[in-house]
């Protein structure tokens, strides 16, 4: 490990920014991670097929896919979330097929089509991780500010 770190410094102090990140993060604030990545991916694949370097768009792609299915998809409880799990994983299921399908064909509509799905999604998502000021400070005792 420490070779590698010698070689590529920055690489490593972001790889260890990272590990630290997730490590204190709230399970919403993971998620929120989960969207940031699998949109980064996709802005990347997008760039990438524009520029006709095939290899790296389909590793983008694939990392998209990971995230969505072994990180946002794999998350879900169905059991808790009932219907509305039920329906983001169907959802979910849908945005790989379709990040597929763009590799397959080389379709930058599907991968924008797909960003767009996860910015709605990301945006409730943080909407739902953002309490009221006023509230949080009632429940604390405190006034706001």
């Amino acid at each position: 490990m420490f070779g590698s770190m010698t070689r590529n410094p920055a690489g490593a102090y972001a790889t260890v920014g990272l590990e630290t990140s997730i490590n204190s993060a709230s399970p919403h604030k993971l998620i929120a991670m989960l969207y940031d990545g699998a949109l980064t991916a996709l802005a990347k694949a997008g760039a990438q097929m524009r520029a006709g370097d095939i290899a790296a768009k389909g590793n983008s792609i694939s990392q998209a896919i990971s995230i969505i299915d072994n990180g946002l998809r794999a998350s879900l409880d169905k059991k808790q979330g009932g219907e509305i799990a039920e329906s983001l994983d169907s959802l979910y299921e849908y945005m790989s097929n379709r990040l597929l399908a763009a590799n397959i064909g080389n379709h930058p509509e599907y991968i924008e089509e797909v960003r767009n799905l996860l910015k709605e999604l990301k945006g409730a998502w943080d909407q739902i991780g953002t309490p009221n000021r006023a509230d949080a400070a009632n429940a604390s005792g405190l006034q706001p500010a």
